[in-house]
């Protein structure tokens, strides 16, 4: 590759990347990229697991993330992959073309799918193996936890907890790392980290992957995916696990086993990337953590995620045009700021953009002893809400009114909201959400300015009377 290209990377998303609501006008309009993808899934996950994943995702009020991870956690890995695939056909359909594919934990398989290392079929009744085998395995219970700092802090803190089986399963970012272990030890880490001050957010994950705790289930995973049938890949594909492109000789049952026991390296990944000349990263899934990840880590290269939006359709024609010809893609006007909340397999990023749109607030501590809060102009405040959120989500601000429901609306989820909520407190001076906070009682945008309202009154954000 050359430093002097300006290659393609096309991103598939791992844990985290479903939204409700993703490509269901497409779903409903019959288009043959999205019901073919989803006919084949059904078909394998419904023969194997005993599940259809379409019936969930397109039914009328589809289930939240949070839902889909308690009611059916093994759907919504199938859905994340099927919705990956989906958005790859559409994407090669318009005659995007990536010059790589590369994906994030479990979005490996999907990349690999994309890539023609394995037919459809034959991938989605890979990931029915591996959610299979993992699910007979992990008796623990045990899941990932995202941290809000770097490899090194993160390493850090599971010395000081010493438990055998937690470990640093992702490094995403310089500031963003994430733990994988039994429920207990992750407690412990949550609460230490909370105490330290850094950000701490469990995942939605259905177990610890990553991590020596599946070692019996790697074994038997390599066994069970050794009889299928496996293909030339016609686009690299390259993996932030095994820290190299895959090659055609591979035993991809040993290393996609081996995904369970090892961690991910995404941020040196992008770093490889970037050197030998990726300057356009499309996500391809739902929402926009890999691309939000691309953009913090490369200033100056352009990222689209066409899922993360309210109009899928014009998000999948402006990443296609970009897939086409990099050189001609749209500017600044599709992509997306540095700073808006992110989660992948891996923490929040809550940096506020250089230039904020709104002006800081003087902490309370601040100001005179003496001095009464100021009168409150919800209006006002609300405007400055907006402004903060309008900006995070890249939504118009007229789509914040008061009644909007932020996640069944506007796919604001609540690891998103408890970081939106966080920026919220640095922004008007009043500190970190309390450790008692419920982002479920804040599930319109009206009830978020209130929620500001009382803490900009009171000095301090305070969760809301059950």
């Amino acid at each position: 590759m050359n430093r002097d290209l300006d290659l393609t990377v096309a991103l598939f998303p791992g844990q985290g990347a479903y939204r409700a609501g993703a490509l269901a006008g497409l779903w409903e309009r019959g288009t043959d990229a999205v019901r073919g993808t989803f006919e084949v899934v059904d078909e394998v996950a419904k023969e194997r697991l005993g599940q259809e994943v379409s019936s969930l995702l397109f039914q009328p009020s589809p289930p939240s993330p949070a839902a889909l991870l308690q009611q059916a956690p093994d759907i919504l890995q199938l859905a994340i992959f099927a919705t990956s695939v989906a958005t790859h056909r559409l994407l090669t359909e318009e005659g995007g073309r990536p010059s790589v594919h590369m994906g994030h934990s479990l979005g490996e398989v999907a990349a690999l799918a994309c890539a023609g290392a394995y037919e459809l079929a034959d991938a989605t009744a890979v990931l029915c193996e591996r959610i299979s085998v993992v699910r007979a395995h992990d008796r623990r219970g045990g899941s990932l936890l995202a941290l809000r700092c770097g490899r090194d802090r993160a390493e850090r803190l599971v010395a000081l907890i010493d438990h055998a089986s937690l470990v640093v399963a992702v490094d995403n970012a310089t500031d963003q790392t994430v733990l994988s272990g039994p429920a207990d030890a992750l407690g412990t880490a949550e609460a230490i980290a909370r105490q330290l001050g850094v950000t701490a957010t469990p995942l939605r994950s259905p177990h610890p992957f990553h991590n020596p705790l599946l070692a019996g289930a790697r074994r038997e995973l390599a066994a069970r995916l050794a009889g299928f049938e496996r293909h030339d890949t016609t686009v690299p594909v390259y993996s932030p696990i095994l820290g190299r492109f895959y090659r055609d000789g591979d035993d991809l049952a040993e290393l996609l086993a081996l995904h369970l026991v090892t961690p991910v390296d995404f941020r040196t990944s992008l770093a490889a990337l970037h050197s030998a000349g990726a300057r356009t990263f499309v996500e391809t899934g739902a929402g926009r953590v890999l691309t939000s990840l691309a953009e913090a880590a490369l200033p100056g290269v352009h990222t689209m995620a066409p899922l993360a939006g309210r109009d899928d359709e014009a998000g999948l024609a402006a990443a296609a045009a970009a897939l086409r010809d990099p050189l001609s893609r749209p500017g600044a006007a599709t992509a997306r700021p540095v700073g808006t909340p992110v989660v992948a397999d891996g923490p929040v990023a809550t940096a506020p953009p250089a230039a904020a749109p709104v002006a800081q607030v003087a902490p309370a501590a601040a100001a005179p002893a003496a001095a009464a809060p100021a009168p409150v102009d919800r209006d006002e405040l609300a405007g400055r809400v907006r402004a903060l959120y309008a900006e995070a989500m890249e939504y118009p601000q007229e789509v914040f009114t008061d009644d909007v429901l932020l996640e069944a609306d506007l796919g604001v989820d609540s690891v998103k909201q408890t970081e939106l909520l966080s920026r919220l407190g640095d922004r008007f001076g009043l500190g970190a959400p309390p450790s008692g906070l419920r982002v479920a009682d804040y599930d319109t945008f009206g009830k978020v300015v209130d929620f500001v309202a009382t803490g900009v009154t009171s000095g301090t954000l305070a969760p809301a009377a059950r």
